[in-house]
């Protein structure tokens, strides 16, 4: 499937210093930061056919390698290939003079036409059976070559296990500076790690391996391969010799039917607190979550309504609209965005704090010492924030008063008699409201630097927001409400060409 490719005109910071779209960010709600796709760990949750949408459990989909046993695709066009019906009159076994009819299965795709038949394969009596496959000559080279580093592995395993009960040697000094332990030993003049140790003290068990040797014996090429017209309707592309590897046709006459590829569904973990940011249901024909902390269901969303053409140096209008996606109201401030050394400052401090809370808690014996640990634990994964490396080249005037966002309702969208909200905007910053959203002013001033950009004028802010963080926890299980920064950019466009 091809996406098409959308320009992203505010993008929002992440502490990895990456920046993102609203919509493919996270939100963590128990440690309040903003995370992006490279600041999660991704982990495997099922295996799924998406044709079938069969659940296969990881063990199985590893055997099978990665692949659907009933589901297959057209090697042709990469489509799904559907199973078709046909009716086939046979000599009666019985007796010979009579005709008997049964139906017949078959393999077609609706997109290119392209059925089983075309290459050879007889139709089958049964829907769901098993359709011939294609042998590979390499297939006994390559289970011998696994079997072969399967009891390398195992090999190697049990001479780190033995190592943990033995005395160190000199040699394993050298593993500090990156040395593995075959050319350490080799080093300091011992055997090798595969002759030193048994597989289960029974060297018999090893399995051996056929060295590939080179050769320079190559078939000889068709004697009209120069003269013979070339017909590129019976020539495989690349792409559908790619999508069978382990055969790669060159010819359509031996284009045969591909297991289709399993899919997965996969959920997000926080790198900095470990806990779940996305986790979707086990179901594979379910498209909810049991977890989804997007960021758009918690951080206020900024977008570009209108914006005066841009010319360098003097000073053009553009209006935000910010709209609150959560249940409760919220505080809009907005800021200069702070050098690399004040965010590297700030972040030690919240260390510091962070440090403090949790010696006092010890002290004073209120946690645990499992909760004491797992927080200690949490403190040594976070890294410092990494600068952002965006080229500003418009200076953005920004308004000195504070946005109220009304929480969200789903009503107000289609009432039309008018906010009952009464608040005391300034007409200068607010120029429109309803519901949770407001639209704001702000003046930009592009700068020379646009020139050598392109003329793109891109400005940045510090969005400061109040969030009521309603997890609950052993510290706090009462709804708190906090203060949050987070960094946005927006592309306002380009210069207008000066006359």
């Amino acid at each position: 499937m091809a996406f098409i490719h959308l320009p992203e005109i505010v993008r929002y910071a992440c502490t990895c210093g990456s920046l993102k779209p609203i919509s493919r960010i996270y939100f963590c709600r128990h440690c309040l930061k903003v995370r992006c796709g490279y600041c999660v760990l991704h982990e495997v949750d099922s295996h799924y056919c998406a044709h079938c949408l069969e659940n296969i459990p990881s063990a199985e989909a590893r055997l099978k390698k990665q692949k659907c046993a009933s589901c297959f695709d057209c090697p042709s066009c990469l489509n799904t290939l559907s199973t078709r019906t046909t009716v086939q009159t046979t000599h009666n076994p019985d007796d010979p003079s009579k005709t008997v009819t049964r139906k017949a299965y078959y393999l077609s795709c609706g997109c290119c036409r392209w059925t089983s038949r075309d290459v050879g394969l007889a139709d089958q009596t049964v829907a769901s059976g098993a359709w011939p496959e294609k042998e590979n000559v390499f297939a006994p080279r390559v289970n011998a070559l696994l079997e072969y580093y399967k009891a390398l592995a195992l090999r190697e395993k049990q001479e780190k296990e033995r190592k943990k009960f033995t005395p160190r040697r000199s040699y394993l000094v050298l593993e500090k500076y990156a040395l593995s332990n075959v050319g350490a030993r080799k080093r300091v003049g011992l055997s090798s790690l595969g002759s030193s140790l048994p597989l289960k003290d029974d060297p018999s068990k090893f399995p051996s391996l056929e060295r590939a040797v080179a050769t320079e014996d190559v078939d000889d090429l068709p004697a009209d391969i120069f003269e013979k017209p070339l017909d590129l309707t019976k020539i495989t592309t690349l792409t559908q010799r790619l999508a069978q590897p382990e055969f790669q046709p060159t010819k359509v006459s031996q284009l045969y039917p591909a297991h289709k590829q399993l899919l997965i569904k996969r959920s997000q973990r926080c790198r900095s607190c470990e806990h779940n940011v996305s986790k979707p249901e086990y179901n594979p024909a379910s498209i909810k979550f049991k977890i989804q902390l997007s960021a758009y269901y918690h951080v206020p969303e900024v977008r570009i309504v209108t914006c005066e053409p841009l010319k360098i140096g003097q000073r053009s209008e553009f209006i935000l609209k910010l709209c609150n996606p959560t249940q409760h109201q919220s505080t809009v401030q907005f800021l200069i965005l702070p050098s690399p050394d004040e965010d590297l400052e700030e972040w030690r401090k919240e260390m510091e704090e962070k440090k403090k809370k949790l010696e006092k808690k010890e002290s004073e014996k209120e946690v645990t010492f499992s909760l004491s640990s797992s927080l200690t634990r949490q403190l040594s994964m976070t890294e410092e924030p990494k600068p952002v490396r965006v080229n500003l080249t418009g200076e953005v005037e920004l308004p000195t008063s504070t946005v109220i966002l009304p929480p969200r309702d789903d009503a107000a969208e289609y009432d039309d008699s008018g906010d009952t909200h009464n608040f005391q905007d300034d007409p200068k910053v607010v120029v429109w409201r309803k519901a949770n959203k407001a639209a704001v002013k702000l003046v930009v001033i592009p700068t020379e630097e646009s020139k050598t950009h392109d003329g793109e004028v891109v400005v940045g802010f510090l969005m400061q927001y109040t969030y009521v963080n309603t997890m609950a926890t052993l510290e706090q299980k009462e709804p708190q409400k906090v203060t949050l920064k987070v960094k946005i950019y927006v592309t306002l466009g380009k210069t207008a060409i000066s006359e």
